[in-house]
C-alpha cells in the first residue's frame, strides 16, 4: 500500500515542479497602453485578442485612458468585462458632475424651476469664482470606485493580478509621477485629468494632471519593471493636414499632439523589433472626446491586434497553464468586506456630522456597493460638494471600514444662480425679467442655507429665506422668509353677452409679505410644508379705468402645500411627474373678509425614442369672501397658457386649463441647433377663466393650439412659436424661460 502512495506522491511533486518550471521558463510579458482620450478605448479591443490567444500579462504601465483600461485589467477584470462596463456607461452623463435631475436634492430641483441658467459660479471672499476644471470627475470616479472595490484592500500595485503603474504629471513641477501604490481609483483618475477639462487630483501632497503631457507612451516604465517582452499599444491622434488647421481648437490640439509625439518617438527607440510587439490601431475619424462611439474604437483595436496575431500568438500558453493563470487573477477579486467603522478624512474634519448621520448605518453590515452609491449621491446631490469619495481601509486591529473624503466646492461654498424670462409677441407687447439667487450654504453642520433673491423687469421682487434643517436623516426643517414684490394683473370686465371677460386695462399690485414655514422633505422627491404669513399691499390702476380707487389689503394667512417632483427635466421633460397642490387661508383685516385659495398643477411626461408626450393640468379657485380684489386673480394667455391669446390678457378668480403636448427631438447634444438639443412640437389646450365656479364647463372653455420649435440652451429653453385661438386670434412668440 505504501509503494503506490509513494509513487503517486513522487509523480505529483514532479508534475508540480514541471509546471513551476514551465511558468518560470516563459518570458515575462509587459503591456504598455498610451493615452488618447476616447481613442484609448481601442486598448480594450487589443486586450480581447490577447485574452483569446491566451497571452498572460505580468506587468502593465498606462497613461491617461491607458491607465484606466490597464488599471481595471490589473484588478483581474477580463477584456470582455471591461468592454461590458464601458458599453453600459452613459458617457455623456459620466462627464457631467451635476447629478441627473432625478437624483438632485429636492431643494435643488425647486431651484431649477426659476433659475434655469445652470453655470457654476461661486461667491467667496467678496469675489466671484469658477471651477478649476470643466469636469470635477465625481461620476467617473464613482464608476471606477465601484469597479475596483474587490481589490480595495490592495495598496501595493505589485500585489495586483498584474503589476501596475500609472503615469501622471505634477502640475507644480512638470515632472512625470509614476504611481505605484496607494489608492488605485485616484491613481487612474489622476492619470487622465486633462488640464482645463478635468479638475486636477490632489494625491499625497501633489497636484496631479494627465500623464500624457510628459510621458504618453510609458515604455521605459514597463521596461524598468523587469519584463522580457513588451506589447505596446499607441492610440495617439494622427496629425492633421494643413487644410484642417483652421481654428483655435485645431491648432491647440495639433500643438499638443506634436509635443506628445516627440516623447513617444523617443520611447519607441527602447523597443526590440525582433521580440516586442508595437500596435497602432487606425483611429482616423475617431475623436479623442467622443466616447459615444467607443465601440468603434474598440473594434479598431481588435483589428490591429488581429493583424499582429502571428506575433502575439508566439507568447500564448497552453490551455491548462492559461486556466491556472486565470484562476490566479480571479483570486484578486475577493468577497466584499464587512464594514466595521466609518471615518471622515476630509480636511479640517469638514462634514463629520453629515458623514456620520448618513453612512453610519453601514457599520456592522457587508459592504453593499449599490446602497453605498445611492447614499453618496444623496449627500453629493445637495449641491455643496466638489467631490465626495470613499475608500475601503484597514485599521491597526485589522478591521475593515470606510474612509470618506468630502471636498467643498472650490468655487464656493456660496454660489449664484441666474434666471431669464423673455416673451415677445412681435406686436409691441413684450415682457422681460432677469433674476438672481445668492445662496449662502453650510451655515451649520446640518446644511442650513440662507437665500437672497433679486429680480428686475416686469415683476420685480427681492426676497430672502433662512432654511434650517433639523437633522441630516429625517429632513424636517423650519424656514422664516420675507419678500417685497410687484406684478401686473389685467383689468377685466365681464361681458354677459359673450359670457366671458374682456380686458379694459391693467392693475399694478404691490405687496410685502413675511412668515414662518415648517415642513418635511421626503427623500429627494417631495415636500410637505405649512406656514403662517402676513401680507400688506395695495392695488392701483396702471392703465384703463382710473375711476377704480386704489385698494389696500392687510392679510393674515396660513397655508398647506404638498409638492412632488420626479421630472427628469424642467426644460424639456421626457419622463416623470410633477405635482404641486396648495390650500391657502387668508383673512383680509381691512375688508373683514376671509378667502380660501386652492391651486393644483400636475405634469406627466412619457417618451419613446425621440418622441415625447406631455399631459399638463392646472387649476385654481378663490373660495368665499371674494370682493373683486384682483390680487387673488389668476392670469392666463401666452405660450402654452392659451397660446392664441396675448400673454396675461385674461384674469379671473377661477381658472382651469388642460394641455396635451407632443415633442419630437430633432437634435441631441452635438446634433442640434447651435450644438444644443432641439425640439419641434405642438400643443392642444383647453381652458379659460371664470367669474363663478358654477360657470366652469367644457362648453365655456376656449380651445387653443400651438406649433413651436425649441432649443435647450445654456441660458434656459428658447422657443419660436405660433399660437391659435378658436376665436380666430393668432399670436407669434419669441419665448425664453420656463415653460413647463
Amino acid at each position: 500500500m505504501r509503494l503506490p502512495l509513494l509513487i503517486l506522491t513522487v509523480f505529483s511533486l514532479f508534475a508540480t515542479a514541471m509546471a513551476v518550471g514551465a511558468e518560470a521558463a516563459r518570458p515575462r510579458i509587459g503591456l504598455v497602453l498610451s493615452g488618447g482620450g476616447a481613442r484609448g478605448t481601442a486598448h480594450i479591443g487589443v486586450l480581447k485578442v490577447i485574452d483569446e490567444l491566451h497571452v498572460p500579462v505580468d506587468v502593465i504601465a498606462g497613461t491617461s485612458m491607458g491607465a484606466v483600461v490597464g488599471g481595471l485589467y490589473a484588478t483581474g477584470m477580463s477584456a470582455a468585462e471591461i468592454e461590458t462596463l464601458f458599453s453600459s456607461l452613459d458617457w455623456q452623463d459620466a462627464f457631467r458632475d451635476r447629478p441627473k435631475r432625478a437624483e438632485l436634492a429636492f431643494r435643488r430641483k425647486q431651484e431649477d424651476l426659476d433659475f434655469l441658467v445652470n453655470i457654476p459660479l461661486g461667491f467667496s471672499d467678496g469675489r466671484l469664482k469658477i471651477p478649476s476644471g470643466l469636469i470635477q470627475g465625481q461620476k467617473l470616479t464613482q464608476v471606477l470606485r465601484q469597479a475596483t472595490l474587490p481589490v480595495a484592500g490592495v495598496n501595493d500595485f505589485d500585489q495586483l493580478a498584474a503589476r501596475f503603474r500609472a503615469v501622471a504629471t505634477d502640475l507644480e513641477t512638470g515632472e512625470a509621477v509614476i504611481i505605484r501604490n496607494g489608492d488605485l481609483t485616484s491613481a487612474m483618475r489622476a492619470s487622465m485629468s486633462a488640464p482645463g477639462v478635468f479638475a486636477p487630483v490632489e494625491r499625497e501632497g501633489r497636484v496631479l494632471v494627465d500623464g500624457g503631457l510628459v510621458k504618453n507612451l510609458p515604455i521605459d516604465v514597463a521596461r524598468e519593471m523587469g519584463v522580457d517582452i513588451l506589447i505596446v499599444v499607441d492610440a495617439r491622434a494622427a496629425l492633421l493636414p494643413r487644410d484642417n488647421l483652421d481654428s483655435l481648437a485645431s491648432v491647440s490640439n495639433q500643438s499638443l499632439a506634436i509635443m506628445m509625439r516627440r516623447d513617444s518617438e523617443a520611447q519607441r527607440a527602447l523597443l526590440d523589433p525582433a521580440r516586442d510587439v508595437f500596435l497602432t490601431p487606425d483611429l482616423s475619424n475617431i475623436s479623442s472626446y467622443n466616447f459615444a462611439i467607443g465601440n468603434r474604437a474598440i473594434g479598431r483595436g481588435e483589428i490591429a491586434a488581429r493583424a499582429a496575431q502571428a506575433q502575439l500568438a508566439r507568447y500564448g500558453i497552453d490551455a491548462a497553464a492559461y486556466e491556472s493563470y486565470l484562476a490566479s487573477r480571479k483570486t484578486m477579486r475577493g468577497e466584499l468586506p464587512k464594514i466595521e467603522f466609518v471615518r471622515n478624512e476630509s480636511a479640517k474634519g469638514d462634514y463629520q456630522r453629515q458623514i456620520s448621520d448618513i453612512f453610519g448605518d453601514e457599520v456592522g453590515k457587508p459592504l453593499d456597493p449599490a446602497k453605498l452609491q445611492r447614499e453618496v449621491t444623496t449627500l453629493y446631490a445637495r449641491g455643496n460638494l466638489e467631490t465626495l469619495d470613499y475608500r475601503v481601509v484597514e485599521d491597526a486591529d485589522g478591521r475593515k471600514g470606510l474612509a470618506f473624503n468630502a471636498q467643498r466646492n472650490s468655487w464656493g461654498p456660496n454660489y449664484l444662480r441666474f434666471g431669464l424670462s423673455l416673451q415677445d409677441d412681435f406686436e409691441g407687447n413684450s415682457s422681460f425679467n432677469a433674476a438672481a439667487r445668492l445662496v449662502f450654504t453650510e451655515l451649520n453642520s446640518l446644511g442650513a442655507e440662507a437665500l437672497l433673491d433679486m429680480q428686475i423687469g416686469a415683476a420685480p421682487h427681492i426676497g430672502t429665506e433662512l432654511y434650517l434643517p433639523l437633522s441630516n436623516a429625517a429632513r424636517w426643517f423650519i424656514a422664516p422668509h420675507a419678500q417685497l414684490e410687484a406684478h401686473n394683473v389685467p383689468q377685466m370686465v365681464f361681458d354677459a353677452a359673450s359670457n366671458e371677460y374682456r380686458q379694459v386695462g391693467e392693475y399694478r399690485v404691490r405687496s410685502v409679505d413675511y412668515g414662518l414655514d415648517m415642513g418635511r422633505e421626503f427623500s429627494n422627491w417631495g415636500e410637505m410644508r405649512a406656514g403662517v404669513l402676513r401680507t400688506d399691499g395695495s392695488t392701483r390702476v396702471k392703465l384703463g379705468d382710473f375711476s377704480v380707487p386704489t385698494s389696500r389689503f392687510e392679510i393674515n394667512g396660513a397655508f398647506l402645500r404638498f409638492a412632488y417632483d420626479r421630472l427628469d427635466s424642467v426644460n424639456f421633460p421626457r419622463r416623470g411627474q410633477q405635482l404641486s397642490a396648495e390650500w391657502r387661508i387668508e383673512d383680509d383685516r381691512g375688508a373683514d373678509l376671509g378667502t380660501d385659495l386652492l391651486t393644483l398643477d400636475w405634469t406627466l411626461a412619457f417618451s419613446r425614442g425621440r418622441n415625447t408626450g406631455i399631459v399638463w393640468l392646472s387649476g385654481g379657485s378663490t373660495v368665499g369672501g371674494f370682493d373683486g380684489n384682483v390680487r387673488t386673480w389668476f392670469p392666463m394667455g401666452g405660450f402654452l397658457n392659451l397660446s392664441g391669446l396675448r400673454a396675461d390678457s385674461l384674469a379671473g378668480p377661477h381658472y382651469a386649463i388642460g394641455r396635451a403636448i407632443y415633442l419630437r427631438q430633432v437634435g441631441r447634444g452635438g446634433e442640434g441647433v447651435l450644438n444644443v438639443p432641439a425640439y419641434a412640437g405642438l400643443s392642444l389646450e383647453l381652458g379659460n377663466v371664470w367669474d363663478r365656479r358654477s360657470a366652469i364647463s367644457f362648453s365655456s372653455a376656449r380651445t387653443n393650439a400651438s406649433l413651436f420649435f425649441g432649443a435647450d440652451t445654456y441660458i434656459g429653453p428658447a422657443y419660436l412659436a405660433v399660437g391659435y385661438d378658436e376665436g380666430g386670434n393668432t399670436a407669434f412668440y419669441l419665448f425664453l424661460g420656463r415653460s413647463f
